[in-house]
């Protein structure tokens, strides 16, 4: 079936107005979305005079400084906040927290560690891995001892 130049002309304008109905209608939508909105808002103003709620807080653990606990490991000392983390950390053997530095604070890939070592990625991987694990039993240890 041949399209001719009338068939064409009516394919245009029929689009052309469809695209202009959804336009409208996407823009009525619109405008009735910021209406319901406005009706839901609630001024500042008016809950501050009601109910005297402040304006702004001040936190206590920005004013009282942290406990530092420093930790040496590959001949870098890295502060932790966290005595319970410095602790287990210090608890694991020496290769795991090497392994544990260099993925979490020297931010080495899996690959450049396992280079490291002498390994292969999936082993570095292992590694890791396996050093979290011993992190999180260290961990449930001290927890438990606390309570």
């Amino acid at each position: 079936m041949p399209c001719t130049e009338a068939y064409r002309e009516h394919i245009m304008y029929t689009f052309n107005g469809y695209c202009k109905t959804v336009i409208r209608f996407a823009a009525i939508t619109a405008w009735r979305d910021r209406i319901r909105r406005r009706q839901k808002e609630i001024s500042v103003e008016y809950l501050t005079e009601e109910k005297f709620y402040p304006l702004g807080t001040t936190d206590e653990y920005f004013e009282a400084p942290y406990e530092e606990h420093p930790i040496t490991i590959c001949g870098q000392t890295v502060i932790l906040t966290n005595g319970e983390l410095a602790a287990a950390l210090l608890s694991l053997p020496e290769k795991n927290r090497e392994i544990i530095f260099l993925y979490f604070f020297g931010h080495y890939t899996q690959r450049e560690i396992g280079e490291m070592y002498g390994r292969c990625r999936s082993t570095a991987w292992h590694h890791i891995h396996s050093a979290l694990q011993m992190l999180h039993e260290e961990m449930d240890v001290i927890f438990r001892e606390e309570s």
